[in-house]
């Protein structure tokens, strides 16, 4: 709870930081213009990678198969958007680089290989044999 409560109050801390030291050095105006325009920017490219990911995950699926990293990519272009629309630098550099293909599925693959480091991958199935026989004799 002490990591989300430290997101929490330092991720607008930094915004607001660098809010100032930005308007400082281009204008208030120029930096309120800058966010609103970074945000309606990444929605545009939000909504151009949703696309072409709803496509990617619609043959994958049209081959039979699942299409996991489809969706995983597909829900962080929606944490992407939603990190564009929030005004701020910090995030909006976040959210472009989620955006970004290439960056998108280095960050997918190092997560979904931390999650998987973990389980072992097994090259057999377990199982028991019962001999129905002995079973149906009542021998057990």
């Amino acid at each position: 709870m002490n990591t989300i409560f430290l997101f929490i109050v330092a991720i607008p801390a930094i915004e607001i930081f660098l809010m100032i030291k930005i308007g400082q050095n281009i204008g208030a105006f120029n930096t309120i213009l800058l966010i609103f325009i970074t945000a309606v920017i990444g929605i545009y490219f939000a909504k151009i990678q949703g696309l072409s990911t709803l496509r990617s995950g619609v043959l994958s699926m049209y081959k039979n198969q699942l299409p996991l990293f489809e969706m995983i990519s597909g829900a962080s272009i929606a944490f992407a958007a939603c990190l564009l629309i929030f005004p701020g630098f910090v995030t909006d550099t976040i959210g472009f680089f989620l955006l970004i293909p290439w960056t998108r599925k280095y960050f997918i693959r190092s997560f979904l290989k931390k999650k998987n480091v973990n389980s072992e991958t097994k090259d057999y199935i377990e199982g028991e044999i019962v001999d129905k026989k002995n079973k149906e004799e009542g021998d057990v």
